[in-house]
């Protein structure tokens, strides 16, 4: 990896993700899970979980990178717009920094939804080369 390399992969919140994510870390809020209350809240539906797109991340960094000896050091991510059951998201990451000397690449991401419209950004430090 060096600076400006760049990479995408997409996703779809579908209901594997969604319940499966519920079951396992028993998050069961009505913002996430009653449709009535996201809506009277001003959602459209149900939202779903922020940290779905942190599981996401994660399997970005550890299988879509072309460095497989990685290891996440930080990562800082800013919610947008929330996310919705069975919209199709895309990441889009690029290399800003690679530091040789302690073996820690950093990217920027975004996350966006089918419209082009940015759900979330952050930035990720990973160790490389471990």
């Amino acid at each position: 990896m060096k600076k400006g390399d760049k990479f995408q992969t997409d996703f779809i919140v579908d209901d594997e993700i969604y319940n499966g994510f519920i079951d396992l870390f028993k998050d069961k809020n009505p913002l996430h899970t009653d449709a009535a209350f996201a809506e009277a809240k001003g959602f459209k539906g149900p939202v779903m979980h922020g940290n779905i797109l942190n599981g996401f991340l994660s399997f970005f960094i550890g299988e879509c990178l072309p460095e497989k000896n990685v290891l996440i050091h930080s990562q800082e991510i800013k919610y947008l717009h929330p996310v919705y059951k069975n919209e199709k998201l895309r990441l889009v990451a690029e290399v800003e920094n690679v530091s040789e000397s302690v073996k820690v690449a950093e990217l920027k991401f975004f996350f966006e939804n089918h419209t082009n419209l940015k759900i979330a950004k952050g930035k990720i430090n990973i160790g490389i080369d471990l």
